[in-house]
């Protein structure tokens, strides 16, 4: 079972989007919130899989919240549903930490399968926030720039299609634990923190 807080300032929107979630027997809504100190709170006291985060609300906003919930408490993702794909609110979202990034303009089946992709570790961005990037990116630089490894352009790659570790392993023919620490090592040489920059990385950098 997937339990999930749903966070957004409408009612009810969230409303809505819990009778969506109510849909699928392995998701169980267990808290709301109408801002992101309430979203951080409730994380604290329920300890959800998922915080399904929207970005503008009012006093403390999703960027607040998810970073307050991906410093204290890593094993909460935080998927960001908004309708916002402006390039501002993209950055702020994956500075803060966010897991995943989606928009409320995709169907229930498709926001369903990203809280089950983002509960399982795989790094969600849909389509829009992708273009958005790469529209307001200025300058892209050749992949030769950061001394990458051809292997580690492959752990990128692979990263962006949404696979996990063991995925990479499989597509790869390399031990998970091979892995693991490959990516921990790019991650390091390119003073990223986490999947989700990785990917906004390699897509501001023409990587893939």
């Amino acid at each position: 079972m997937i339990n999930v807080i749903i966070a957004d300032d409408v009612q009810i929107l969230r409303a809505g989007l819990k009778a969506v979630l109510a849909q699928d027997e392995s998701i169980n809504v267990v808290g709301e919130a109408g801002n992101g100190k309430e979203a951080f709170e409730l994380a604290i006291r329920l300890k959800p899989d998922v915080v399904l985060m929207d970005m503008r609300m009012p006093d403390f906003d999703g960027g607040y919240g998810t970073r307050q919930i991906k410093e204290k408490l890593s094993g909460v993702k935080v998927l960001v549903l908004t309708t916002f794909d402006d390039k501002e609110t993209v950055e702020k979202a994956v500075a803060s930490g966010a897991d995943g990034y989606i928009l409320k303009e995709m169907d229930n089946e498709q926001i369903i399968n990203s809280i089950k992709a983002v509960a399982g570790g795989i790094n969600v961005f849909c389509d829009n926030v992708f273009q958005s990037i790469k529209k307001e990116t200025a300058i892209q630089q050749d992949p030769k720039n950061f001394d990458l490894t051809e292997r580690e352009i492959d752990f990128i790659r692979l990263i962006c299609d949404g696979c996990d570790n063991k995925e990479i392993a499989s597509k790869l023919f390399l031990a998970e634990g091979t892995v693991r620490n490959g990516i921990s090592k790019l991650l390091e040489k390119l003073k990223l923190k986490d999947r989700t920059q990785l990917a906004v990385f390699a897509i501001k950098n023409n990587i893939v």
